[in-house]
């Protein structure tokens, strides 16, 4: 597919206008265009000063050091971008708008399992806010366009692909086999309308390090945050939260014939799980209103919630069901590793 755009836009360059074909071959390097022109207005380039060092290493670029991508996403100077783009922590950021206007930033809250983060730029009235793609519109094979302008370069960077997923990360993502990478973590991915479907950052199923998702760099394997729907995150990390991933404290293992199911194994002392009441021997059988299939779904739907949510748990205990309340915390920090120790992670 790629290849294909390739040529098509190559001949856009070199072919007389009788030599073009008159089918989507020719149409579709303008409607990509067109999409970039109408986000274009709404992306920022994003740059740190300062920081810690030694945080990247490899054939990443170090994040700070250099431009990055942002999308304005209210009138009144807040911008979403990637964590990413922060891993240095600078202590200066400033934003730069496509007029050239360049303003300081200051970084509020974060949200740690989606990888975004959201600046504010104090003072400021009346700036462009994009139109979002609704999610409940996007289909797998849609067209996509993600814009960077973490090259350095006056102009945005594209990548064009489709959406290859609708749903993944535990629902909190849209997978697309557009390239992205650092030059374009914290920009949109954008429909052929140019709405914004959602922001391109690094993740990667099951693995929550704050770089994870990078190893996908450019590899066709793409992920954006839906900005749909958003707004509860939006709030709370204008309040200055980190939110976390969501911590229950059990061990699980199968039951039945064959086995299904999600039985407790281990309740780890004074997590949630424990301060619940839940027992070694329960069977979860469904967590926030989702009915629990086995210990891997379990654990892909306690990933859609964060540190902080109340949950209830439907668990059967013997002969008898019954529900009980958690407050999810974030995970504790990681033990050192023993060698002689392979018991699975709680949850």
């Amino acid at each position: 597919m790629n290849r294909c755009l390739l040529i098509a836009i190559m001949a856009l360059g070199s072919a007389d206008a009788q030599e073009l074909p008159t089918d989507g071959t020719l149409l579709a390097p303008k409607a990509f265009r067109a999409a970039v022109a109408k986000v274009r207005p709404h992306v920022v380039r994003i740059e740190g000063f300062g920081g810690v060092t030694g945080v990247a290493g490899g054939r990443y670029p170090s994040p700070g050091e250099g431009p990055t991508t942002g999308v304005i996403v209210s009138a009144d100077g807040f911008v979403v971008t990637s964590t990413f783009n922060f891993l240095k922590k600078p202590p200066v950021i400033t934003v730069v708008l496509a007029d050239g206007k360049r303003h300081v930033a200051r970084l509020l809250g974060r949200d740690e399992t989606r990888k975004i983060c959201l600046l504010k730029v104090d003072g400021v009235a009346d700036w462009p806010v994009p139109s979002i793609a609704p999610r409940g519109e996007l289909k797998v094979g849609h067209w996509t366009v993600a814009v960077g302008l973490g090259s350095g370069a006056g102009q945005p960077a594209i990548s064009v692909g489709v959406v290859s997923a609708t749903s993944r990360i535990s629902g909190k993502a849209v997978q697309t086999d557009a390239n992205t990478s650092p030059a374009n973590y914290g920009g949109p991915l954008v429909d052929l309308d140019g709405r914004v479907i959602g922001i391109c950052v690094p993740l990667t199923p099951g693995v929550q390090s704050e770089a994870a998702g990078s190893e996908w760099y450019d590899s066709g394997i793409g992920f954006a945050v839906p900005l749909d729907g958003i707004e509860p995150i939006y709030a709370r990390m204008k309040a200055g939260e980190t939110l976390r991933h969501a911590f229950l404290g059990v061990q699980l293992q199968a039951f039945g014939d064959p086995p299904t199911g999600a039985e407790v194994k281990t309740v780890l002392p004074e997590s949630p799980a424990a301060k619940a009441g839940l027992a070694v021997g329960d069977r979860m059988i469904a967590l926030g209103g989702v009915d629990i299939l086995d210990a891997a779904h379990l654990q892909s739907v306690l990933h859609r919630h964060l540190a902080g949510d109340k949950l209830e748990i439907r668990l059967a205990r013997g002969s008898e069901q019954i529900a009980v309340s958690a407050e999810l915390t974030a995970p504790p920090a990681p033990a050192a590793k023993s060698k002689s120790s392979d018991r699975p992670s709680a949850k």
